[in-house]
């Protein structure tokens, strides 16, 4: 763009922010001098907006900043205040794509970043979706438009703009260590909740909706600012896998102590959620690590140690005073009522989807089809877990469908850090992102953390990053510092 053009956009915006102040203005002095203090409020917050929204549209990273954070804490701001708050998380991705989109009027957007597989495949997984509005087992619209959010939305929204807007390793460190400060924020409200007890609006929570699941006889499973103690402890599991392999990869003291104090504290946050699913992500993330890590020597004491853990729960009684641990040991026991319950319903999924490939339409199981559709057989029966949820709402196809795309990233992003890359830092973050995705993958099995919040919008991002690892190392670095 020319430099007079560019003065004379300069001056309109200035103009234009100039008329809507003093507008906004008058609006406030008219309903102040009434005594209409409400009535005057979101005339005084307009202009903030305007100059939030202004910011974004000149600089899209502010928006997407903006949407990773409200994505980790928008949901427990919900106990607070109550609304559809989720969907600001939505509104906040759509305006970045559409500050990305209008600017390439004023410079070249690498559109050739975003052209890739993973890519490709999140417009296949929402074209899916999309399709799915015409399922004519679908009881309600409705509960399609909330629903798929978690399902494809957000993979289909995140993806491409991590790739074209972040194509720079600083990026990737500016995450990590956000997230870490995140995690730690989510431990100590967690610890809050154990050792001071909820506060008024988290017990009001827990007698309207959350008792039954979350008051136990053992004590309070805990949840922090998370929906519920499932996805917290879902969410801890994987920053714990994260930031321990993080931390082993790290050379500066500093942040290898920071990021191995973030790792235990989460999977101590795992172990009071009370969560006996969540309890595969570290099992299963780290045991993938020994993989990743190409040495036999790791591979033959992470399973030696994954053995002797799993051994002393599902054998012996050490800890047994403890409720967290009798809670997990109970996970491994396949003939207490829960497991048994589970597997009974997914003999009945297995019996009515028989005849319906494509399932019940998206929104039609869990708490979406209780809400939106109730009484009916998917709304009923608890899906006990992602992969009978997306059966069950998507059919046989939808769940195929999505096994391999999970394959695809999972193969691909470990194809990247085993034989593409050569920086151990890089080499390090790559393989505590991978391994903890893997670990949400498995323990989607018994719960539904890949779909929930904050969970799918960090593992989207992060696997993008992974992605970008190779061009990053042939560009940017020559040592194994990318800090």
């Amino acid at each position: 763009m020319s430099e007079p053009l560019r003065n004379s956009n300069a001056f309109i915006t200035k103009f234009l922010f100039a008329v809507l102040l003093f507008i906004c203005l008058a609006f406030i002095l008219y309903f102040f001098s009434s005594g209409n203090l409400v009535g005057g409020l979101p005339f005084a917050a307009i202009p903030f907006v305007a100059i939030y929204l202004y910011i974004i549209f000149i600089n899209p990273i502010v928006g997407f900043a903006s949407a990773f954070v409200a994505n980790y804490f928008v949901m427990g701001i919900a106990r607070y205040l109550p609304g559809p708050l989720g969907l600001a998380v939505d509104g906040l991705l759509v305006l970045t794509w559409l500050s990305v989109v209008f600017s390439q009027f004023n410079k070249n957007v690498d559109w050739k970043n975003a052209a890739n597989g993973l890519t490709f495949l999140s417009v296949v997984w929402f074209a899916y979706a999309l399709l799915q509005l015409f399922n004519p087992e679908a009881r309600s619209r409705e509960a399609w438009f909330y629903a798929m959010r978690g399902v494809s939305f957000y993979m289909f929204l995140t993806i491409p703009l991590v790739f074209i807007l972040f194509n720079h390793p600083k990026y990737l460190n500016k995450m990590i260590k956000l997230l870490a400060w995140f995690t730690l924020l989510a431990v100590a409200k967690g610890m809050m909740q154990k050792y001071i007890g909820p506060d008024p609006w988290e017990q009001r929570w827990l007698n309207v909706i959350g008792g039954k699941t979350h008051l136990l006889p053992g004590g309070l499973r805990v949840f922090s600012f998370f929906t519920d103690s499932a996805t917290y402890g879902g969410s801890m599991g994987f920053a714990g896998v994260v930031y321990i392999i993080i931390a082993s990869y790290t050379k500066e003291k500093r942040l290898k102590i920071f990021y191995a104090i973030t790792g235990f504290a989460a999977i101590y946050a795992m172990f009071i959620s009370g969560t006996r699913g969540a309890l595969a992500v570290p099992l299963a993330g780290f045991a993938f690590f020994a993989v990743l890590s190409k040495q036999i020597k790791t591979l033959i004491i992470s399973g030696a140690v994954m053995m002797l853990f799993v051994g002393l729960l599902k054998f012996t009684t050490v800890g047994n005073s403890v409720y967290e641990i009798r809670r997990f040991r109970g996970g491994l026991d396949q003939n207490n009522d829960s497991f048994q319950v589970r597997v009974e319903n997914r003999k009945k999924f297995a019996a009515y989807l028989a005849s319906r490939p494509f399932g019940g339409g998206i929104g039609s199981a869990g708490n979406w089809g209780l809400r939106f559709s109730p009484g009916t057989f998917l709304a009923e029966t608890p899906p006990d877990g992602w992969y009978i949820q997306i059966w069950a709402e998507q059919g046989i196809v939808g769940l195929y469908l999505h096994i391999f795309i999970l394959i695809y990233i999972v193969g691909t992003s470990s194809f990247i850090s085993m034989f593409r890359l050569q920086n151990t830092d890089l080499k390090g973050k790559a393989n505590g992102l991978i391994s903890g995705l893997v670990g949400v993958i498995a323990a989607s099995y018994s719960s539904s953390a890949l779909g929930q919040m904050p969970n799918g919008i960090i593992i989207y991002t992060s696997i993008a990053f992974v992605y970008m690892m190779p061009h990053w190392e042939k560009k940017y670095l020559n040592t194994s510092d990318t800090d």
